[in-house]
């Protein structure tokens, strides 16, 4: 019997580069795709957080309290009433507040006027006193327009209403 040579019943031994380099590919494309997905759903919550359409922030309101208190007979024909209350203008614009102080007697005077063309039964309820408060506001904005300053106010607010 011939021998074969020794070399030549070993197996061939394979190398193991291709096997290293496939397992460094897919450990990278994990990695590349878990950071991919990290960022997406950073983004995501950052979104969430802020809401779909984030508004701007506000500026915080500012108030102008109109002094003394306002004291007016009322439009009742059946007896005298009288009408006390303190009012703020409240805006969120540095430039209105400026107009509302520069125009403070025009705008007390149009408020006085107007509170005295109220009668005791308009103000019984709170519908009555949101639509005076509505109508005051609307005379404020006149005063400033015919003034042409800023004219951004917000809303007139009772901070006490007394009808007697």
């Amino acid at each position: 019997m011939a021998t074969k040579p020794a070399a030549a019943d070993a197996p061939k031994k394979k190398s193991k580069l291709p096997l290293i380099i496939g397992a460094v590919v897919l450990l990278g494309g994990g990695m590349a795709g878990g950071w991919f997905l990290q960022q997406r759903g950073a983004k995501h919550a950052a979104t969430a957080e802020a809401g779909p359409r984030a508004a701007p922030a506000r500026a915080a309101a500012t108030y102008y309290a109109l002094e003394p208190a306002f004291v007016v007979n009322l439009a009742d024909t059946d007896a005298n009433r009288y009408l006390q209350c303190d009012v703020q203008l409240m805006t969120r614009d540095p430039d209105t507040l400026k107009a509302i102080e520069a125009q403070a007697p025009a705008i007390r005077n149009r408020l006085l006027l107007l509170f005295g063309q109220q009668t005791s039964v308009q103000l019984a309820q709170r519908s009555g006193k949101e639509r005076l408060q509505a109508a005051a506001l609307e005379e404020v904005k006149k005063v400033l327009a015919a003034e042409g300053g800023a004219n951004k106010p917000e809303a007139v607010i009772f901070t006490s209403l007394v009808v007697q």
